[in-house]
């Protein structure tokens, strides 16, 4: 007999089921075909009795598989996070894999030691929505030879399969739109650029589009997340310095609109009377904020699911060239950037 508080062992099943533990080993590997009927329904009964749980860790590091995907995310508290890692998770469950997710709150440092952590569990693949992995990171994941897909940030100088919404695209359309609404002087607002290539992409596109209609004033300001006061300020004296023109300010993505929501309404200010508000990234609760806020929604599930797609392709050998796979994004009007 073995206590209760111990964790009942392959021997332990074997002892109870008077056999070898070769034959539970072939029950638990799906080789029962190979077992007499007596013999099945004694290491069956043994197992049920002792409530015995193969280490599925131990049982993958013995055939060379853990069946795990690491999951490195910049900001889980981002609903875009959140949609992203739901598609994750759907593809893992379909696929016969386990998610590891960790958590970098957009600290560089925290990508290098997650990056450590989950090659110290021998995950399979890594999946990475990067901060900005310094030259430290860029030489362990090459050392690693870990198969790796990128979503929505690309890493400088780092070959490496990408999955994403088409910035260029995506930023044309909202732009297009404002104009075509009549706005007279539009902001771009976003978070510092950094190394982050979709917001430089997508400012880019900004640009692009507005040098075709030169009579529209184009302005664009970066400004940290959660920096009220610098937020207030820059709203401020957009809205002062082009007074008499109808104004609108692009968003970046959705954590900072709710802050430009936030700021707009400290200073006194509402959208889709006083000044346009369009915002990347779909929001619950953007239909119901005022008149509405006009979104640019990306296709966050799908992006996810397809992020995790082609890391088991590289996982089961596939070697074809580095692979960018783009999505395009949606734009949903509402009363923000209506005349």
């Amino acid at each position: 007999m073995i206590s209760k508080s111990a964790r009942p062992t392959i021997s332990d099943v074997a002892k109870a089921a008077k056999t070898g533990k070769t034959s539970v080993s072939r029950y638990l590997n799906g080789e029962q075909n190979v077992l007499s009927d007596d013999l099945r329904l004694r290491i069956e009964t043994a197992i049920a009795e002792l409530d015995y749980r193969p280490s599925q860790m131990a049982r993958g590091l013995k055939r060379g598989r853990t069946r795990l995907i690491g999951l490195i995310i910049a900001d889980i508290t981002n609903p875009y996070s959140v949609d992203v890692l739901s598609g994750i998770e759907a593809a893992c469950r379909e696929k016969g894999f386990t998610p590891l997710v960790c958590n970098t709150n957009n600290e560089v440092d925290q990508e290098l030691h997650y990056l450590d952590l989950l090659r110290s569990y021998q995950v399979e693949g890594i999946v990475v929505n990067a901060v900005g992995m310094r030259e430290e990171g860029l030489n362990r994941l090459q050392q690693s030879a870990l198969p790796m897909v990128l979503i929505d940030r690309k890493i400088p100088d780092f070959a490496c399969d990408v999955v994403g919404l088409d910035n260029t695209q995506a930023a044309t359309t909202a732009t297009e739109h404002l104009v075509e609404q009549g706005f007279e002087a539009i902001m771009f607002l976003s978070e510092p650029l950094g190394t982050v290539n979709t917001r430089r992409e997508r400012l880019n596109a900004f640009h692009a589009t507005l040098k075709r209609y030169p009579g529209i004033v184009a302005e664009n300001a970066e400004v940290p997340l959660h920096e009220a006061d610098l937020m207030d300020n820059t709203l401020r004296q957009f809205h002062s310095t082009h007074r008499g023109m109808r104004k609108a300010v692009i968003s970046a993505n959705g954590a900072l609109t709710l802050q430009v929501a936030r700021s707009l309404r400290r200073i006194g200010l509402h959208w889709g009377s006083d000044i346009g508000l369009l915002g990347f990234d779909e929001l619950e609760w953007a239909e119901l904020a005022g008149v509405g806020i006009t979104t640019l929604k990306q296709p966050t599930w799908q992006i996810g699911y397809a992020a995790l797609q082609q890391v088991v392709k590289r996982i089961e050998g596939g070697n074809d060239t580095v692979y960018e796979q783009v999505f395009s994004g949606e734009l949903i009007v509402r009363g923000s950037t209506v005349r």
